[in-house]
């Protein structure tokens, strides 16, 4: 009784992680820290190695489940999943619906990451601000050149999982803000959503799982490289990171999807309903979707409510948000170091 209460509480810590990684600029690993189980978290996640591997090939299931310390790692992924798959569908309504105000709450999420990030890097002097540039540089010309619609290819969903994943190591960054980068955080949070609806259930497992294999491969490789990468080269790799975050922010600026502004705010003016009657009565096939679609929206794009108002309202609730969580993990840090 006394294990099944541990794990509960493991789990439910999991679901509190697995919202923050359902939000662009909210990281679960700080959640982690703050719920007091980020260095049994990593220090699992460590455990995963050849000696592991070896284990479980000999059949020593028993001393490999011990030794990847797997009651709490299935218990976390367990909250973890109940949590992502339960604000899947709630993401996927509020971008649909209420674009202008959720990219404006990601934008202030994502500026109060950089800039906890930078307020941890002391000695600042002209390398620090050229290797920052650089950074800010590389973030604002990645976003602008890569495309607003990247490859729902399975080897491009492998490769999103596995880098993804890496933002558990990094502070300050989760793997939603990397997925809005590739291109995919709307895409995975449509397919978790249909999945759980039962909507193409076949084709939405197999890329939820080509996904989750991805990130085994990331957390298992390409993390080892960012740890070695920290410990050599710290300062460098923190201010690059920040850079990229500052650079990236235009990519959710609040204003740029102007399809899915016009969509939420004239679905009364029956914006779907006139593209697709007019692609039926074209004669023109599908391949007219496109330029029609683009041909109804752009007649309603001068008559879009910025709504400046409510979008600073909530770019200013997930700024203190993630100042709110950062303070709260400090506090905690001094307690235990008091």
């Amino acid at each position: 009784m006394k294990g099944f209460v541990k794990n509960l509480m493991v789990a439910v810590k999991g679901a509190c992680m697995g919202a923050a990684d359902v939000i662009p600029g909210v990281s679960g690993g700080t959640i982690a820290f703050i719920m007091g189980i980020y260095d049994e978290f990593v220090g699992s996640l460590a455990s995963i190695n050849g000696e592991a591997v070896r284990m479980l090939l000999k059949g020593q299931f028993k001393a490999f489940w011990k030794h990847i310390n797997g009651s709490f790692l299935l218990s976390l992924v367990i909250g973890i999943g109940i949590s992502v798959v339960a604000l899947a569908g709630l993401m996927q309504h509020l971008l649909e619906w209420y674009p202008i105000q959720t990219w404006a709450f990601f934008f202030g999420l994502i500026v109060a990451s950089s800039i906890f990030i930078l307020r941890g890097i002391s000695g600042w002097g002209w390398r620090e601000v050229l290797t920052l540039i650089f950074g800010i540089l590389l973030g604002a010309v990645v976003c602008t050149l890569s495309p607003t619609q990247t490859p729902d290819a399975l080897w491009f969903i492998f490769l999103s999982g596995a880098i993804a994943i890496c933002a558990m190591i990094l502070p300050g960054i989760s793997g939603s803000f990397i997925l809005l980068i590739l291109g995919k955080y709307q895409f995975i949070m449509g397919v978790i959503s249909d999945l759980v609806s039962g909507v193409n259930f076949g084709q939405n497992l197999l890329i939820l799982s080509t996904f989750g294999v991805g990130a085994i491969v990331g957390i298992l490789s390409f993390s080892k490289f960012l740890h070695w990468l920290l410990a050599r080269w710290q300062k460098p790799t923190m201010l690059v990171l920040a850079g990229f975050i500052i650079g990236s922010l235009v990519k959710v600026w609040p204003w740029s999807n102007k399809d899915a502004i016009v969509c939420s705010q004239f679905a009364g003016a029956s914006t779907l309903e006139e593209t697709m009657s007019a692609v039926q009565g074209s004669g023109l096939g599908p391949d007219a979707a496109q330029e029609i679609f683009d041909t109804t929206i752009a007649r309603y794009v001068d008559h879009i409510d910025p709504m400046i108002g409510s979008a600073v309202i909530f770019a200013l609730i997930g700024f203190f948000l993630v100042t709110g969580i950062e303070i709260a993990g400090k506090v905690i840090a001094k307690r235990k170091t008091a």
